[in-house]
């Protein structure tokens, strides 16, 4: 059994979506649909002073609501455990995300949390600085890989 069989009844959530501000639309837009290659759900300019998009992750039922608001916008101070985690299916999934992303001119970035670099997980800041993390296994499906050695820097 796992925690899903124990989801309360009285709570029937049909999707989930996560929302956070940024104060950089153009290029937050071009890194997770074109670089990273998020689908768009949904886009606006304009309604009510906001602009925002939303992203599929994968699919409808997970969404992730992105907006830019206020004149400058304005945006909390980026922090290293704010992460977008993609689990991935496998080493393999994981590397041809890093190729296309390195490819479009975005570097690693280090972990300050060494649990993601152990197991083999990539990280990359987006525009804003928030983190998003390649894992290459999927949680909850696929055992979380032995940890690693990391090098001394």
């Amino acid at each position: 059994m796992t925690d899903t069989d124990n989801w309360p009844e009285h709570l029937a959530v049909g999707a989930v979506r996560f929302a956070r501000p940024t104060a950089n639309y153009e290029e937050i837009l071009a890194f997770y649909r074109d670089d990273l290659g998020l689908p768009v759900l949904a886009a606006w300019r304009g309604h009510a002073g906001y602009d925002g998009v939303v992203f599929g992750l994968p699919g409808t039922p997970v969404q992730m609501e992105i907006t830019q608001h206020g004149q400058p916008p304005t945006v909390p101070e980026p922090h290293p455990e704010n992460q977008l985690v993609l689990y991935l299916r496998g080493a393999q999934a994981r590397d041809v995300v890093v190729r296309r992303l390195e490819q479009r001119g975005h570097r690693q970035v280090k972990a300050a949390n060494p649990y993601w670099p152990e197991h083999g997980a990539a990280l990359f800041e987006d525009p804003d600085g928030w983190l998003v993390v390649l894992a290459p296994w999927v949680f909850g499906e696929d055992p979380v890989p032995q940890p690693r050695p990391l090098p001394d820097r």
